[in-house]
């Protein structure tokens, strides 16, 4: 009897390890879905490649995930983070420092901190930014690296096994000008057409290399950026929305996403075969602004760590006041979002509705 009773455990356990091997190689699970990620961006995303001496390697930068700072903008991880997890891959690991040398076994993250989509606007505007990483300079490392691993038509087998994230990108080439308070603002109007065909440009680069899955988000709603309503405060109720969020400038970013959502349905029609995916960045971040308290957020309004005012925007580094919990906050430091607001925007992106695919159903 003992040895009919380790037979049926035997058999279940076959029975249910097979289950499980069919669940993981089904279509449409993460575990199967890509073999690594390779990643294009700014201080969004930036996991590390911003190496300059900075208070980004200081507390309370890294304090709610990692324990520790580690190059990202952020109290813990970014929106990258959240997908190689939900993906079942480890965490994307910034591509500097071991440019030469990483075997990037999982992919590698090109984002940098300040990074532009184009620098071709620069010139002709009169507007310099000093070390900026743009798009170009990022691709560049990428058939570097590519190059290494992967010589000859390796590259395409890689590639195509892999999903491409190229942005957000593009945020900064509006930020540099629409927070100089020198600037005309509807100027910024005239960069959207460059700053899109940059993006696209990159894209049609990455697929006749052999890319077959790309992700490309949108812009995010600026207009709800502590930085831009502490910099741009007006006495006119009419210049905000229901939200407390500027108008113009969330306007501005829906013009953008609408070129880019444009410009991303041109390809695909030209690219049947590959996987192009519109993440609406906007829409899954206004659900923050809509409803904070169903995520367990205060004013999402107000950065997390600053300085004082109705914002509390100001430099965040080891000296500045942390108003409560980051838990709490989908601000981090004025500019860049907190975990927890980036956790509820991956969530969007991954499952829906703010991906065209959702990124879990692309595969």
């Amino acid at each position: 009897m003992a040895s009919e009773r380790r037979g049926h455990r035997s058999i279940s356990s076959c029975i249910l390890l097979v289950a499980v091997v069919l669940l993981l190689s089904a279509p449409g699970s993460s575990a199967s879905c890509y073999k690594r990620i390779f990643s294009f961006g700014d201080s969004i995303i930036d996991t590390g490649n911003f190496v300059a001496p900075n208070a980004l390697k200081e507390f309370p930068y890294g304090m709610t995930f990692f324990h520790h700072p580690t190059g990202r903008v952020c109290d813990g991880r970014v929106l990258l983070d959240f997908y190689a997890q939900a993906l079942g891959l480890p965490l994307v690991q910034p591509s500097l420092p071991e440019q030469r040398s990483g075997q990037c076994t999982f992919g590698a993250n090109f984002a940098v901190f300040a990074a532009t989509a184009s620098p071709e606007y620069f010139k002709r505007w009169g507007l310099g930014i000093p070390g900026s990483a743009n798009l170009g300079m990022q691709m560049g490392w990428f058939k570097e690296v590519l190059q290494r691993i992967a010589p000859g038509p390796g590259a395409r087998r890689l590639l195509g096994e892999s999903l491409i994230i190229l942005g957000e990108i593009g945020g900064n080439d509006y930020n540099f000008w629409l927070l100089n308070n020198n600037k005309t603002r509807e100027t910024a109007y005239q960069f959207i057409p460059d700053v899109v065909n940059r993006i696209i440009s990159i894209a049609q680069e990455l697929i006749d290399l052999g890319a077959k899955t790309i992700m490309i988000p949108g812009n995010f709603p600026i207009g709800c950026v502590p930085k831009y309503l502490n910099d741009h405060q007006t006495g006119n109720r009419a210049d905000y929305d229901q939200f407390g969020c500027l108008r113009w400038y969330n306007d501005f970013s829906m013009r953008h996403n609408t070129a880019l959502s444009n410009e991303v349905n041109r390809l695909r029609a030209r690219h049947p075969w590959v996987k192009l995916i519109y993440a609406d960045y906007f829409g899954a971040a206004m659900e923050i602004f809509r409803n904070p308290h169903r995520f367990g957020i205060g004013d999402p309004l107000v950065a997390c760590c600053g300085g004082g005012g109705r914002y509390h925007v100001g430099t965040c580094d080891k000296h500045s006041t942390i108003m409560g919990s980051p838990a709490n906050c989908a601000n981090w430091d004025g500019i860049h979002m907190t975990e927890k607001a980036y956790n509820v925007i991956a969530d969007g992106v991954l499952h829906g509705p703010y991906a065209n695919p959702p990124l879990l159903h692309s595969c």
